[in-house]
C-alpha cells in the first residue's frame, strides 16, 4: 500500500540545487501515486516509499547528508540520483579518477547513439536539440527508418541522471532498434520494448517515452507517462497527451496509439520535462511558452523552429542554472 505524503515544505530557496531536487521529486511522487493508483505492483509501492523518505529528509533537514560520513553529499550525485543517501566518502583520489575516466568514455559512445541533428526522409524533415545536464544524459532522443520506409521517431526520459540513466538510455536504445524492423504494430512494439526493459531496470528505474511512426499524410504516436506532443498547424496548437504509464514500472502492460493527420507545413514537436519544466525563479517555463515559441517559427524549417524554441528557452532562464537534461525534436511534414 502507499504511504501518504509527508509533509514537506520547500527547501531554502537560496539553495537552487535542493528547490530543484524538491521538484523533481514530488514530480516523480505525482507520477508514481498515479501509476500506482491504475495498476497496483509492490515495484511502484516500494519505490513511492523511497521517494516519500528523501521528502521527508527535505523536512527534516538531512537531505543531502551522507548517512555514513555525515558530510555533504556531492551535487552531481544528487542530480544523477536524488534517492541517493551516501556520498563517495570510501572512494580514494585514483578511483574516483578512474572513474571520470569511464564517464569520459560513457560521453563519447553516447554522443555515437545520437541520430543526426537534421534528417529528410519521404516528405518528412526532422530535426532536434539534445543537451546534457553533465557529460552524458537520461534523454533519449532517436530516428530509425524502417524497411518499408516509415521513420520512427522516440523521445524519452530516463527516470535520473548521470551514468546509471545513460545506461538504461542506451539500452532503450537497442531495444526499439532490435524491434522496429520487425513491424510490429506500434501498441505491441511499446507493448515488447516495455516488457524487456523492465526485466533489466532496478526497482528505482522508469522511463518515461513518446514513440511514434510517419504515415502517408500523417503520424501514428504512443505515449508512456511522457509530456504530450504539441501538433503545430499555423496558429493552431493541439496537445496529443501520453496516456500510458512509464515504461519499466509494470512489465504486462498495454498500449494505445493515436493516429492524426498533419497538413503540409505542420510540425510536432516532442521535448523533455527539462524544457517544459525549467524554472526561472518560481515560474515554470511549460507547454503553452512552447507551443508560442514554434507558432513563431511558422513557414521555418525544422531546424529553424528547433533553435528558436531554445532561444526562447534560455531567455526565459535568463542565467539562471539548469538541472535537468533538456531535448526538444520536431518533425515538419514537408509535402
Amino acid at each position: 500500500m502507499a504511504s501518504a505524503a509527508p509533509h514537506n515544505p520547500a527547501p531554502d530557496r537560496g539553495d537552487p540545487l535542493h528547490v530543484a531536487l524538491h521538484r523533481q521529486l514530488l514530480q516523480r511522487r505525482k507520477l508514481l501515486a498515479e501509476a500506482i493508483g491504475q495498476m497496483p505492483e509492490f515495484k511502484i509501492a516500494q519505490l513511492l516509499h523511497e521517494v516519500d523518505q528523501a521528502l521527508e529528509r527535505f523536512a527534516t533537514g538531512q537531505y543531502g547528508i551522507c548517512e555514513r560520513c555525515e558530510e555533504t553529499v556531492e551535487d552531481d550525485r544528487l542530480l544523477a540520483d536524488p534517492l541517493t543517501r551516501f556520498c563517495l566518502c570510501e572512494l580514494t583520489k585514483q578511483q574516483i579518477a578512474l572513474l571520470e575516466k569511464d564517464l569520459m568514455l560513457a560521453a563519447q559512445i553516447q554522443s555515437r547513439l545520437l541520430p543526426r541533428r537534421e534528417l529528410r526522409c519521404d516528405g518528412w524533415a526532422v530535426a532536434h536539440h539534445y543537451r546534457p545536464l553533465g557529460l552524458v544524459s537520461g534523454d533519449y532522443c532517436d530516428l530509425v527508418m524502417a524497411p518499408d520506409n516509415q521513420l520512427y521517431f522516440m523521445l524519452g526520459d530516463v527516470a535520473g541522471k548521470g551514468v546509471a540513466a545513460s545506461l538504461l538510455m542506451s539500452n532503450l536504445s537497442a531495444i526499439f532498434r532490435a524491434l522496429i524492423p520487425i513491424g510490429l504494430p506500434l501498441g505491441e512494439l511499446m507493448r515488447r520494448a516495455n516488457r524487456i526493459f523492465a526485466s533489466s531496470t532496478l526497482p528505482n528505474q522508469f522511463a518515461t517515452l513518446i514513440c511514434g511512426r510517419t504515415l502517408r499524410g500523417g503520424v501514428e504516436v504512443c505515449g508512456a507517462g511522457h509530456p504530450p506532443a504539441l501538433l503545430v498547424a499555423g496558429d493552431e496548437v493541439t496537445e496529443i497527451a501520453s496516456q500510458g504509464l512509464p515504461m519499466g514500472l509494470y512489465g504486462e502492460q498495454e498500449f494505445t496509439s493515436t493516429a492524426f493527420e498533419v497538413a503540409p507545413g505542420g510540425s510536432l514537436v516532442l521535448f523533455s520535462d527539462g524544457v517544459s519544466e525549467s524554472h526561472a525563479a518560481d515560474e515554470e517555463y511549460g507547454y503553452a511558452r512552447i507551443a508560442a515559441a514554434a507558432i513563431s517559427s511558422r513557414g521555418q524549417g525544422p531546424a529553424e523552429m528547433v533553435a528558436n524554441c531554445m532561444r526562447d528557452l534560455e531567455c526565459f532562464l535568463g542565467g539562471e542554472a539548469v538541472f535537468d537534461d533538456q531535448t526538444l525534436m520536431v518533425l515538419q511534414r514537408s509535402v
